[in-house]
């Protein structure tokens, strides 16, 4: 009975799956099989903790049209698909973009234009690390920051309350790490980050209204 069961068993199935309104992220392969996954639930909890959704995965949709996927029965070997919580399906150019970024030719496609400034945000501004809810508040620079980078840090976690504590490091919006008050710009945009690790997501896109 269990060879005539696997014989009749849908086979393997390959596809990749991005995270909703984050044209940044490059995709996710994941293998789809009935004895992995009995059922599209349970795909979509593994799917929640390997893309590091910042809230639980609740619908696959179609990147193009914005299709909700039914069943695990619905994904298509070699399929695309994009990971939503409850919010709404947002439309983005995702396989194109994640390739790109992926080969690395930001070269060919002129300077990179930071998302915020793109949203007409300006000034500097501090995001919450893996916060999607809370919009970013403004960097308190001065002359001397440099020389005080601990009491930067110290006006950072009040300002953020962030639920991990305190903030330890401050990170470009690309997960690189500020080092100290001299590598700040006028005009930056900041996450900051407690003892965890910094979290890629689409601040900007979502936190900055346009023309803001």
């Amino acid at each position: 009975m269990s060879s005539r069961g696997s014989a009749l068993a849908p086979p393997a199935r390959t596809v990749v799956v991005y995270r909703n309104g984050d044209p940044f992220f490059p995709g996710r392969k994941f293998v789809v099989s009935q004895r992995r996954f009995l059922t599209l639930d349970a795909f979509l909890n593994e799917v929640t903790g390997s893309i590091r959704a910042p809230l639980a995965v609740r619908s696959l949709y179609t990147p193009r049209h914005g299709h909700r996927v039914a069943a695990l029965g619905d994904l298509r070997h070699g399929g695309q698909y994009v990971a939503a919580g409850f919010e709404k399906f947002k439309k983005l150019d995702y396989s194109h973009r994640g390739r790109k970024e992926l080969g690395g030719t930001r070269t060919s496609e002129g300077p990179q234009v930071s998302p915020c400034a793109e949203r007409g945000q300006s000034g500097e501004a501090v995001f919450r690390n893996g916060d999607l809810l809370s919009p970013p508040f403004p960097l308190p620079l001065s002359e001397g920051t440099s020389l005080q980078w601990d009491a930067l840090l110290a006006t950072l976690t009040r300002k953020a309350d962030l639920r991990s504590g305190a903030v330890s490091k401050l990170c470009r919006l690309d997960g690189t790490q500020v080092s100290g008050g001299e590598e700040l710009v006028h005009g930056g945009y900041y996450v900051a980050v407690g003892k965890e690790e910094y979290k890629k997501l689409p601040y900007c896109e979502l936190l900055v209204p346009r023309g803001s």
